[in-house]
């Protein structure tokens, strides 16, 4: 059984205000050591503005190219390259090569569903 607080400080006095928020029973946890390490490393991977409006390009498109990524977002080409290729590092994207042209696309689809999770979340 977990309590979330709220606690405020009030203008000009030292008195903190807590209320008792919610009340939330049976929370699952993650138990599992290798499951928590897979959701850390897949968080690490996407940590960043520009990573994750590029993760939200390649969900509405199979797949773009740089030049694409950089023109939907109005991000600076080599930017953007530095985010794309550390996220294929991280095994996040994928790529396949058309011509002259690189083309990324999502390779850990878990991703969509953590990028669902923070749009319902209320903290943002």
């Amino acid at each position: 059984m977990f309590i979330y607080l709220r606690i405020t400080l009030l203008k000009g006095y030292k008195i903190m205000k807590v209320e008792n928020i919610a009340l939330i029973e049976d929370l699952p946890l993650l138990a599992d050591t290798e499951k928590m390490e897979k959701v850390a490393y897949i968080l690490k991977a996407i940590a960043h503005p520009l990573r994750i409006g590029i993760i939200g390009i390649l969900m509405k498109n199979e797949k773009m190219c740089v030049n694409d990524i950089c023109q939907t977002l109005g991000s600076e080409q080599s930017l953007t390259s530095h985010h794309l290729s550390n996220m294929k590092l991280n095994g996040v994207l994928g790529s396949s090569r058309v011509g002259k042209n690189i083309y990324y696309h999502l390779r850990l689809k878990e991703v969509i569903n953590i990028i669902h999770c923070m749009n319902k979340c209320d903290i943002i």
